[in-house]
């Protein structure tokens, strides 16, 4: 544990100090107020971490950072428009999973997921979690599994929509597992909670503040969770891979990117910045109470993650026989 704190620290003084060295490549940027283009209607969870996340890089860069919401199209409008902005740092896009989604969903994009922007990071993960209504007679993944397959057709597993983790991580779920159930998308996540809860559609998978929530009140039970580790919110709940199924791993991602060719200097003292950001103290308990973990991988890694994630799902899609739009 101390070996680990002190790997953490020495990781973080690296990379304040080469911070500073970006920061003197591109001393003028910023010069002029930033926008952050969120793709989705004020008041959801990706606006709220995008304004905490522009308060903090205001304060730290000296200039203001400000929020731009474009909803509509399943986050394709917002997203169209950094796509077409001008590549020099001063518009970038913050989204969830949609980007990652959207072109397996979508018959025609306005945009090129792979060529059009540049990854700065992936800021924070927030994972799904397998409930239950706690009158079906299971405790673990394999009793549920157990029960499908006694009674095949019989079951319905509900989720938030089409297109939403939830929903891929049932249809992850049914598939690899060859689970004869039906997957029913709801038109949100407050009507699917409130099915589950009511027993109507007993099984479930829930985003992970929903489910702790209901879980602590006992108006849930919770199997697993979608994450590589337990979370803080749930200790007592194992993962999928714990539970004797790994590969389930499903997470809403809360993604960075800015057009295709800014400057390599100006997307690496972005991601610097917000690397720095999203661990402290106050930062990390907002995002922890809406479900999400701080990440921050560099922009190298978080390319290679963006293109696997989209080649995941649009296979999950196409076994799915879910009709783009």
């Amino acid at each position: 544990m101390v070996m680990k704190m002190i790997a953490r620290v020495l990781a973080l003084g690296f990379g304040l100090l080469l911070a500073g060295a970006v920061h003197a490549q591109v001393p003028s940027y910023p010069n002029r107020p930033v926008r952050l283009v969120v793709p989705f209607a004020p008041g959801g969870v990706v606006d709220v971490m995008a304004r905490l996340l522009a308060q903090k890089l205001g304060e730290a860069m000296g200039q203001s950072f400000y929020i731009e919401n474009h909803g509509g199209a399943g986050g394709n409008i917002g997203t169209n428009i950094v796509a077409r902005a001008e590549p020099d740092g001063y518009t970038i896009l913050v989204v969830s999973s949609s980007f990652v989604l959207n072109p397996s969903l979508y018959a025609k994009l306005p945009y090129d997921s792979r060529k059009d922007f540049a990854a700065v990071t992936i800021a924070s993960i927030s994972p799904n979690v397998l409930v239950v209504h706690p009158s079906l007679p299971v405790r673990t993944v394999s009793e549920l599994i157990d029960l499908v397959r006694k009674n095949p057709g019989k079951h319905s597993l509900g989720s938030s929509g089409i297109g939403t983790t939830p929903h891929f991580s049932g249809e992850l779920f049914r598939q690899s597992l060859n689970l004869d159930i039906v997957n029913v998308p709801f038109n949100g996540a407050g009507p699917a909670l409130t099915s589950t809860v009511g027993g109507h559609v007993p099984i479930a998978f829930v985003a992970a503040p929903a489910a702790a929530q209901n879980v602590k009140q006992g108006l849930l039970r919770a199997l697993a969770v979608t994450s590589e580790k337990r979370l803080p919110a749930l200790p007592d709940v194992p993962t999928m891979a714990e539970a004797g199924f790994p590969g389930h791993e499903v997470y809403t991602l809360l993604s960075i990117f800015v057009p295709a060719a800014t400057p390599k200097a100006i997307v690496t003292a972005l991601y610097r910045e917000i690397a720095r950001v999203v661990v402290l103290p106050d930062i990390a308990e907002k995002f922890e109470t809406m479900g999400f973990l701080a990440m921050a991988t560099t922009p190298e890694e978080s390319a290679a993650r963006i293109n696997a994630e989209i080649d995941r799902w649009a296979k999950v899609v196409r076994d799915a026989n879910i009709k783009p739009q």
